[in-house]
Formats: structure tokens, sequence, C-alpha cells
């Protein structure tokens, strides 16, 4: 049973998802928008709100728990000069889902992950 199971399964085994949603992450973060699958968004939603949330401040622990979930320099750069600056004076929310079209191949719902 499930119970008090938190977070999507993807059809991955927990390396190989924790790569994909570090990835997701990272170019999200350096590109600030993505195309990607609805269930992998919704996947990547609140990992990347925790990570912004916590480059809000400027502290060494904020920096060490960033750099223990972003893996390249230009990501955790952007976050803590960019846009933790960015999203100072905002609750939370930094992160908005827009429906695209369906993929042609096996007609999974496509969307764009964007910083707001």
């Amino acid at each position: 049973m499930r119970h008090r199971k938190k977070g999507k399964v993807l059809d991955r085994r927990r390396g190989r998802r924790e790569a994909l949603l570090r990835g997701l992450v990272n170019n999200l973060v350096l590109y600030e928008h993505i195309s990607t699958t609805r269930a992998k968004a919704k996947a990547l939603r609140p990992k990347v709100e925790r990570l912004v949330t916590r480059s809000r401040e400027n502290t060494i622990a904020a920096k060490r728990y960033v750099a223990a979930r972003v893996y390249t320099d230009g990501a955790r750069r952007k976050l803590f000069e960019v846009l933790g600056p960015r999203y100072q004076n905002r609750a939370g929310g930094y992160t908005r889902i827009l429906t695209l079209s369906r993929r042609a191949g096996d007609g999974a719902e496509m969307v764009r992950i964007e910083f707001v």
C-alpha cells in the first residue's frame, strides 16, 4: 500500500527517477522554461519551488542545501544571483504550468513549465 508516500514514481526506479528530476531542475533553472509531460512537470514543481525559496536567503546553510541538490555551477549561481533576488518579496508559487498539444508519438499531455 502507498499510504503516506509522497511523490510520483514516473515508471522508473529511484536512481533513474532522481537523475531525471535533477536534469529537469537544472534545465528549468538555466533556461527558465522547458517543455515536458504533465506528470514530470507536476513532480518537478515542488523541487524547484523549494530550491528557489532556499536561494532567497544567502546563507551558507542555504548554499549547502542547494549544492546537494543541484550539481552544476551555472544553475547554482543563477539560483542565488538571479532567481533568489527576483522572488525576494513573493510568498511562493514561482512556477506555472501551461498546457500544450499532445505529443504525436504516444499522445502524452505536453506542458510548458516556466517561472512566473
